[in-house]
């Protein structure tokens, strides 16, 4: 008896249950909003939705005719199993060097060096390499404006630039970096540093 009078009162509750939660789904608009009416997590009034859509997307277009700045597309300049992925570079753009297939017995260090004048480079940044250890590896590099590298302005970072792999017999990849700036990066580039 006890058992079907548990069973009738948890039954009776759970119809009870089922109709009110019908009832109040029923009753209420859903007061949730879908993301399509929030702009910066704030919601939007019908007649402010175009033109803030609009303003940003203005916004946008000016930043990009500003800068007007076109990535140039990757040309991949090979050495042997060293290559660098351009031939002209944009200040704050990376350098992404791939190595691939080294021989076991190669072993030496890759040479980024910026031209001082017709006849001398000093040397930027210096990168070991060991067929034994490694035969493949990429490295991504990014000349800056440095102090103790005596690179105080634009204009020792432009112009001509050698990779040269110590070591080896492989020739060296010359390439050049233009005093334009890529759009995320001027002010790393704008006042000297020393």
């Amino acid at each position: 008896m006890k058992k079907n009078a548990t069973i009738g009162i948890i039954g009776g509750i759970t119809i009870i249950m089922t109709v009110a939660v019908i009832a109040l789904t029923f009753s209420e608009e859903s007061k949730t909003l879908d993301s399509e009416d929030m702009l910066d997590g704030e919601p939007i009034k019908n007649g402010e939705k175009i033109s803030e859509m609009q303003a940003k997307w203005d916004e946008i277009e000016k930043i990009k005719l500003e800068n007007n700045y076109l990535k140039k597309e990757r040309q991949w300049i090979t050495s042997g199993p060293f290559q660098i992925d351009r031939d002209e570079y944009d200040l704050g753009q990376k350098i992404f060097l791939v190595i691939e297939g080294l021989k076991l017995e190669e072993k030496g260090q890759i040479a980024f060096l910026r031209q001082l004048n017709d006849t001398h480079y000093s040397v930027y940044q210096t990168i070991p390499f060991d067929g034994e250890r490694k035969t493949e590896f990429n490295y991504y590099m990014q000349p800056k404006l440095s102090i103790s590298k005596g690179i105080c302005s634009i204009e020792d970072i432009a112009g001509n630039w050698a990779v040269v792999f110590k070591g080896t017999d492989h020739k060296s990849i010359t390439f050049e970096i233009t005093d334009k700036i890529i759009s995320n990066e001027n002010e790393n580039y704008q006042q000297p540093v020393c």
